[in-house]
């Protein structure tokens, strides 16, 4: 039904034939704001319905969320107040000390003669971006690798030039000295070229060594080392005093402490002094004037067995400071061989004797 107000204008129009122009106008406008004011009036009424049903969802959506979170929190922590005791799940082959364990690794005279010189190849086949392997090739980023084995470390390789620290290193590429190399180079020889982190496995490490040694060097694999018997709880580390040595075999280990050291009487200092007849005499002097390091003369007292076994085991930790390069030998079967090659020539000590009883 149209407004009382509508109808009365339009009545009044139409029984006002006689009104002038403008007086027609006027009602006019009358008539249409009439008509726009129930509009907005009706407008605004359904505006404010919609509003309405729209806030009254919210309102009944978000009180619906909030007991399904009460309901959900009592039925997951049912039981469950206290924190648990062990926390997570444990993973199948993982290691949950703070640094894990230290792995005993198998000498390298055993792990070569499982070795495999095909996996060699294709472990080796990260190196070919710096190394060549075969006869008569070039120098790349790093040497020619033809022959290695055997060969002096950080010499010839074609006027290779290689780094300080490396050609300090002296001695030989043999088969003990190229798995410490390989296991970390920087670690090996600080300030090296070499960019290689190193191979983490010693199984891949063995590999690699047996295929160098078929690229040229062929030479006879190293006896397996017998596994030492595994200390009591508690008890101190073997060491090389405890062990008879053979001076043979200490002999041959002997041989990669030559390229600094000479050991028949009369011979001259090198890089290292002579060491005929140091078994048994004083620490840090004598030695036809060798200038040894202050550290070591700090040391004083005599090379007796047990001083020169934990010399041999790390001349750096016995006497930091010292110009002493050699890494140590860790076998301490080696370094009982070793002290016993030493006394034999020209040293003063008494070896093998059974330790007197305690009284």
């Amino acid at each position: 039904m149209r407004p009382t107000a509508q109808i009365a204008a339009q009545s009044h129009l139409r029984g006002c034939g006689g009104m002038t122009r403008a007086n027609r106008k006027t009602a006019v406008v009358i008539v249409r704001e009439a008509g726009l004011a129930r509009f907005f009036k009706d407008s605004g009424k359904g505006m404010n319905d919609s509003f309405n049903t729209i806030a009254g969802w919210t309102l009944g959506g978000g009180i619906l969320a909030l007991g399904l979170a009460t309901v959900s929190s009592h039925y997951f922590l049912a039981d469950k107040h206290e924190r648990p005791a062990t926390m997570g799940y444990a993973i199948a082959g993982a290691d949950d000390s703070a640094g894990g364990a230290a792995v005993a690794v198998e000498p390298i005279a055993n792990r070569l003669g499982k070795a495999d010189a095909a996996k060699g190849e294709a472990t080796f086949a990260k190196c070919k971006a710096c190394h060549t392997i075969d006869q008569g090739a070039a120098n790349g980023i790093g040497p020619n690798l033809w022959a290695v084995v055997g060969d002096g470390v950080g010499v010839g390789r074609a006027g290779y030039a290689f780094s300080d620290s490396l050609k300090g290193k002296a001695g030989k590429w043999d088969f003990d000295t190229l798995d410490k190399w390989l296991t970390n180079p920087k670690a090996f020889a600080e300030g090296t070229k070499m960019s290689f982190a190193g191979l983490t496995s010693p199984e891949d490490r063995a590999n690699v060594i047996l295929y160098l040694n078929t690229k040229g060097s062929n030479l006879p694999l190293p006896a397996p080392v017998a596994a030492a018997a595994a200390p009591a709880a508690g008890a101190a580390p073997m060491a090389a005093a405890a062990i008879v040595g053979d001076a043979a075999a200490g002999e041959k280990v002997f041989g990669k402490c030559k390229a600094c050291h000479s050991i028949d009487q009369g011979g001259a200092n090198g890089i290292g002094p002579n060491l005929y007849a140091v078994a048994g005499d004083a620490i840090g002097e004598g030695r036809a004037g060798y200038a040894f390091s202050d550290a070591l003369k700090a040391h004083k007292g005599v090379w007796d067995a047990a001083t020169l076994d934990q010399w041999l085991s790390g001349p750096a930790k016995f006497a930091a400071g010292t110009k002493m390069s050699f890494a140590g030998l860790e076998d301490p079967k080696q370094r009982a061989d070793v002290i016993a090659y030493l006394n034999s020539k020209g040293g003063k000590l008494t070896l093998g004797a059974a330790p007197a009883a305690a009284k």
